[in-house]
């Protein structure tokens, strides 16, 4: 009698096990002449050193589709045992799946290019309105990587324009008073990952949020880094996070134009980099639209809107801005 120890790693363990456990009673009935018990992340089985090499073969086979799909079925079990494919292996054109197995697709022909850009180019900025998409793809791309093993890990930051005057009024620890500025970063993984891996994965600093400011100082290696509402930079700033970039790291930075919030009379530092990295080899800059806008039907309709007031605004009022500089707020 031989014993093992199966630790589940990359697959969640409540995914894996399933409904009141009926993907291990699954298990149980494949292999009956192997004991099974799974108590946390840990599966123990106990057999004739057969049985349990070819369970090995296939826990390895179950763990990697469940971290892949972020699903696992009593029927997914039987064809992976078989060695047959399951019907989510023939789905093409997905960048992850999301916590309940469906895909996450580029549903654009923008989104496609930031997909595309990002295999081919280890810096791109991703420009464009919001609601386009460009962050949930930037953010999926990143997650497909780390689990490609392609990196070891996922850094997300943003600048925090409000927090000079607010910060201070919120309640808790500094963490708790940042938060709030990066929720949808937070809000975009937990649509592609467990949430009890993905608290796994931040507290062993596998996936990093952070705001800008705590960039200063670090050179990040083996990472996918993400500079979310780089609009929001100063030039100083979107310099320092730029040249944090270190040995086999992509950087996606993403911004949106017409939502720049730096007080007056301060520059984007979007717009200053833009300018000057244009002719940058092997940086990629990909433009989305209202077309990519893929929230609710209104979000576009307001975005145009929007845009025709602007317009109408400015050749209505002579503009004395200097080249290069945004827009005022609106009020």
């Amino acid at each position: 009698m031989t014993e093992k120890h199966f630790i589940l790693e990359e697959a969640d363990p409540v995914i894996f096990y399933g409904v009141n456990n009926a993907n291990m009673q699954m298990l149980k009935a494949l292999h009956p002449k192997l004991r099974i018990v799974g108590r946390g992340n840990v599966v123990k089985v106990m057999g004739d050193e057969e049985e349990l090499c070819a369970f090995e073969e296939n826990m390895m086979r179950l763990q990697a589709h469940c971290s892949k799909y972020n699903t696992l079925s009593e029927e997914d079990i039987l064809h992976i045992v078989r060695g047959e494919r399951t019907r989510r292996d023939g789905v093409s054109g997905a960048i992850v799946f999301s916590v309940t197995g469906k895909p996450i697709t580029a549903r654009s022909e923008n989104q496609q290019r930031l997909v595309s850009a990002f295999e081919t180019h280890d810096m791109v900025f991703a420009i464009g309105p919001a609601g386009s998409g460009k962050t949930y793809t930037s953010i999926a791309l990143a997650v497909r990587a780390l689990k490609n093993k392609e990196v070891r890990r996922i850094i997300l930051s943003r600048p925090a324009v409000e927090a000079g005057e607010k910060l201070g009024f919120l309640p808790g620890d500094m963490k708790d008073k940042i938060d709030p500025y990066l929720q949808p970063l937070y809000d975009a993984l937990e649509d592609m990952i467990p949430r009890q891996k993905l608290n796994e994965m931040m507290e062993q600093n596998i996936i990093q949020i952070a705001p800008l400011a705590f960039m200063r100082g670090r050179t990040l290696n083996d990472a996918v880094v993400i500079l979310d509402e780089a609009q929001n930079t100063t030039p100083a700033q979107i310099k320092m996070f730029l040249t944090r970039m270190g040995m086999n790291t992509k950087m996606i930075v993403t911004g949106d134009m017409t939502q720049i919030d730096l007080p007056r009379p301060q520059k984007s530092g979007l717009i200053e980099a833009l300018h000057i990295l244009h002719d940058v080899d092997d940086i990629a800059v990909i433009h989305l639209s209202q077309k990519d806008i893929v929230r609710h039907k209104l979000v576009t309709k307001i975005v145009n809107a929007y845009e025709e007031y602007e317009k109408r605004l400015h050749t209505s009022t002579p503009s004395t801005k200097e080249e290069g500089e945004q827009a005022p707020n609106e009020d």
